[in-house]
């Protein structure tokens, strides 16, 4: 096993089999890590299932061709709510479904760009093969062996002057998910509380036999990057961290996780990109409309990214937080109350200095003519032109030409400056 395998799948595992106490006295206890300059940092976020963007960006504005194809689960508009709650008014078109509420004080601050008929010009409507083509950049092409984003780690920086740490590059995943999979070394932890040293047991004994011989390159290895991300975040200090400006996570896997990445980020442990997702959003059956399974969903999305807003406060000057879901759904809901597989959906780009209070990207229209294969909202913005833009203009990369290989972008989405 060499030592970047190491690094990105198995410090973890060897964390928190258990060390004996002398064994890190000698290294992780001994002193503190001075903290990294403080960077620009990417947070990404998947909505693992496919996500409705239909109803996460409404479209009121089409009028009947969106509340004819979706008699029961259409969101109203504010106009014409008849006692439900109806879409959030951005632009007198575009509403956002009302359970994104925590997030319409975003877009009042200009911070919230969303962008609709955004994804994967591919014309799978596999799960897996479509997550694997937004991951490594790459649609159609099942022969990348590395993520996007982890080959802007490898061949990039945000501060030349600073030494990458080991927390540079953190996925809240229990593995290393396919967009940061490839030669830079990559962090990846279900929460900051499993990345703790459990003292005690044979298998310490023999570790730590092994690097006091010099006889385990498994060891030696990863030893130093190891032993001090133990360091940073024993100073991080998880165990009392009190969010501020009164962010409120939601008391969910989800939430923790996001708490945990503004955790990281305050702590200046050298964090520039972080990875969480969210998963339950392929809605076949009983979708719901204002209320239901959908809408549970976006609540808990929603809750989530305004409490990490909250938390970080000024630090959002320096973050921008991108979500991303495989592809949407179709146009018509189907016979279950739900929506099938479609084509292009939604995307939110949040940040101090994103272009927000602006929906971006060309609406294609629901109109049957101006649908993708007659049934689902066509795709007018490549997702590989948001991810340039947003690693070009806000993580500064250089050759993103090596990040989306055979891309040419046909101009700026407008995001950032």
């Amino acid at each position: 096993m060499d030592r970047r395998i190491f690094v990105k799948n198995g410090a973890l595992a060897l964390l928190t089999m258990g060390l004996s106490p002398s064994f890190l006295r000698r290294t992780v206890f001994a002193s503190e890590l001075a903290r990294a300059p403080k960077g620009k940092v990417l947070i990404c976020l998947f909505q693992r299932g496919a996500a409705d963007g239909l109803s996460m960006l409404v479209p009121f504005g089409e009028g009947r061709n969106y509340y004819e194809a979706r008699p029961a689960i259409a969101i109203a508009s504010a106009a014409r709510t008849n006692g439900t709650a109806g879409a959030l008014d951005l632009d007198g078109f575009f509403g956002l479904h009302p359970a994104l509420a925590p997030l319409k004080p975003l877009w009042d601050r200009g911070m919230l760009a969303p962008i609709h008929a955004v994804g994967s010009p591919s014309a799978t409507r596999s799960h897996f093969d479509a997550q694997d083509y937004m991951e490594s950049g790459t649609p159609d092409d099942k022969g990348t062996t590395d993520g996007w984003l982890n080959r802007y780690l490898a061949t990039q920086g945000t501060c030349e002057q600073c030494t990458p740490t080991p927390f540079r590059a953190v996925s809240m995943t229990p593995q290393t998910p396919r967009i940061l999979q490839g030669n830079a070394a990559v962090v990846a932890m279900s929460s900051l509380d499993e990345f703790t040293v459990r003292a005690g047991g044979s298998q310490a004994d023999r570790l730590e036999a092994l690097y006091r011989t010099g006889s385990a390159d498994l060891v030696h290895g990863a030893g130093n990057e190891m032993f001090d991300a133990v360091k940073m975040l024993r100073a991080a200090n998880p165990q009392r961290y009190a969010p501020r400006n009164g962010a409120a996570y939601p008391t969910t896997q989800f939430g923790t996780r996001l708490r945990q990445i503004a955790q990281l980020i305050k702590a200046d442990v050298g964090l520039e990109v972080a990875f969480a997702d969210i998963g339950g959003w392929d809605t076949h059956v009983n979708q719901g409309a204002s209320t239901g399974q959908l809408a549970n969903r976006l609540d808990e999305l929603a809750k989530g990214i305004a409490a990490l807003t909250a938390d970080l406060g000024d630090r959002m000057d320096d973050v921008v937080i991108l979500t991303m879901s495989e592809f949407g759904r179709m146009v018509r809901q189907n016979g279950s109350g739900g929506t099938d597989h479609g084509h292009a959906g939604a995307m939110f780009v949040i940040g101090g200095q994103v272009h927000g209070g602006k929906v971006h990207g060309r609406w294609p229209g629901l109109v049957r003519e101006q649908l993708y294969e007659g049934r689902d909202l066509a795709l007018t913005t490549d997702f590989r032109s948001v991810f340039r833009e947003v690693t070009t203009r806000h993580l500064g990369a250089q050759h993103p030409e090596r990040l989306f290989p055979e891309f040419s972008a046909p101009g700026a989405v407008g995001l950032l400056g």
